[in-house]
């Protein structure tokens, strides 16, 4: 397989366009076999305008009468079985020094008249080549929201030379964000499109699944044009003023990459009240307010309000994170920025500044991923404790069909190890007492596993056994990754663990005394005070990390 890629792009290789072009080449790779791929930079050509002199019609037949690249470019053209045009959209069609490309494209065809079926226009002229069987893929970004309503130009001059219908496209609003490298999660979707779009033409042509993914927008329109508004470093009050357009003060890079981050907010997280984040940039010394409200964000350079959370951050940390150069969480555990005041915005940081991609419809409708759930491991355990204390055989038999009717709840909830692991050894203990153990005997041990079951999940480098359970309300199997919220799952776990080791030790010696009646209420009390602190460590100690305490 032959393809010819002409970048039109004045920037090349770093044309926006162009990493679209090149996601779809890596498609077709992985795809075909054999594949031989030319490219041709226009803006390193010499490529001059067409004299309109026709030379190439009658004094020259099939050669220019101009001797620059454009000779290659028709050989090129002539070798290739897909040739890709990879251009940003121009005032609504190509750029200058590709049309001139196009124009040098007259030696390619014969001077008489034709009338094509199907053809566009009023007539045409006949190839002088035999062109069949040969393919065309246009690609290419603009600055608009959307592509839609903003190619007619680019179609309208493709459905001449190619015949309408002839041609595939790609057409991708919102360009100038894959430049930058803080909106990589959600460029990096798109080019993962492109990609299989690109596998699936050199299959046959691209799906009507993919061609609407390809379809759906980048970042919501509102918030796209605010991060393009942002992006020049002008404000809107004073982007025209003086003689001419003219008297624009540019603002500082640090200010428009706030702005930009502002832009993000997605202000269907709004929670009753609005939230003042300072962003205090400690290398460049410059700071500023980010006010998320109800309608919005709006961003302050002075006259402060009283800040909910302060983030002191070099910039360049804080860019490296936006980009996805390091991740906050490992950042904050380095100590490389510290988090003052409310924590909580911290934890949800995803939900405020998302700037998510808007999903297909068949995506938005995929069913829930099954959470986990840590009542599926106690209810075994809790009822052997209590019922077992009661009366050992109807406990025991209460435990076992406990044990039994639990994995039901599978079919609804994610299940764990932890979860498997707890039926085995609550049935276990269960059949032990049935078969004549002493309850005095087993319900200390089965603390005392309990607590062992814990302790051992925070060795060897494993998950802890509480963030299998917590991560649910922190982002799901992302969690996992977070250090901070590992290491706080890992010291909780530690204590639950520490705690059922005392429970069975105390639970062994106040069954055999005049206490044995109180270890059952003195059991459950213990767990509680231990629950209340649970939910307000959770809290503490990650905003006392963020501090860089």
């Amino acid at each position: 397989m032959h393809i010819l890629v002409i970048n039109g792009s004045p920037k090349g290789e770093k044309s926006n366009s162009y990493q679209l072009t090149k996601a779809f080449l890596e498609g077709i790779k992985q795809e075909a076999s054999e594949v031989e791929i030319r490219e041709q930079v226009v803006c390193r050509m010499d490529i001059k305008p067409c004299l309109g002199c026709f030379s190439c019609w009658n004094r020259t037949p099939g050669e220019c009468c101009i001797a620059d690249d454009m000779k290659q470019v028709i050989q090129d053209l002539l070798w290739a079985d897909i040739t890709i045009w990879s251009f940003p959209l121009y005032y609504f069609t190509v750029p200058g020094a590709l049309k001139n490309l196009i124009d040098r494209q007259l030696p390619m065809l014969l001077p008489f008249m034709e009338e094509r079926e199907g053809q566009v226009g009023s007539g045409g002229h006949p190839s002088r080549y035999d062109m069949s069987g040969k393919r065309t893929v246009v690609i290419s970004t603009c600055g608009f929201y959307t592509a839609e309503g903003n190619y007619d130009g680019v179609c309208s001059l493709f459905d001449h030379l190619c015949g309408q219908g002839n041609y595939t496209t790609i057409f991708c609003g919102q360009g100038e964000l894959f430049r930058v490298p803080e909106l990589s999660a959600v460029t990096g979707e798109y080019l993962s499109c492109v990609e299989q779009a690109g596998r699936e033409y050199a299959g046959g042509g691209i799906s009507a699944q993919s061609r609407e993914r390809l379809a759906q927008l980048l970042l919501p329109k509102e918030t796209f044009e605010a991060c393009a508004d942002a992006s020049w470093g002008i404000e809107r009050e004073s982007g025209g003023t003086g003689k001419n357009g003219g008297g624009t003060k540019k603002e500082s890079d640090t200010l428009t990459f706030t702005r930009q981050m502002a832009a993000l907010y997605r202000k269907e997280s709004w929670q009753d009240r609005d939230i003042v984040l300072e962003m205090c940039y400690t290398d460049v010394e410059e700071c500023y307010q980010i006010v998320l409200g109800k309608d919005g964000s709006h961003v302050y350079t002075d006259g402060f309000l009283k800040a909910d959370t302060k983030i002191e951050t070099p910039v360049t940390v804080w860019r490296s994170i936006a980009a996805g150069e390091i991740r906050g969480d490992e950042a904050m555990m380095q100590g490389l920025y510290r988090v003052k005041g409310d924590f909580s915005l911290m934890m949800k940081w995803d939900d405020y500044f998302g700037g998510s991609r808007p999903q297909p419809k068949q995506e938005q409708e995929a069913p829930a991923q099954k959470n986990t759930d840590m009542s599926i491991m106690l209810i075994p355990w809790i009822v052997l404790w209590v019922a077992a204390s009661i009366s050992r055989w109807q406990g025991c038999l209460l435990g076992i069909a406990a044990c039994a009717l639990v994995p039901l709840l599978y079919y609804r909830n994610k299940k764990t190890v932890y979860d498997v692991l707890s039926g085995v050894l609550v049935t276990g203990f269960c059949i032990a007492m049935l078969a004549g153990m002493s309850e005095k005997q087993m319900l200390p041990v089965s603390y005392l596993a309990f607590g062992v079951m814990w302790l051992v999940s925070c060795s060897g480098g494993q998950i802890p056994l509480t963030a299998h359970y917590s991560k649910n309300s922190y982002g799901g199997e992302e969690a996992l990754q977070n250090p901070l919220f590992i290491r706080t799952n890992w010291i909780l776990t530690m204590l639950w663990g520490i705690l059922y080791l005392f429970t069975a030790v105390g639970s062994w010696f106040m069954m055999r005394s005049a206490l044995s009646s109180l270890s059952g209420l003195i059991n459950s009390a213990a767990p509680v005070l231990m629950g209340i602190f649970t939910v307000w460590f959770q809290r503490w100690y990650p905003a006392r990390v963020a501090r860089g305490k």
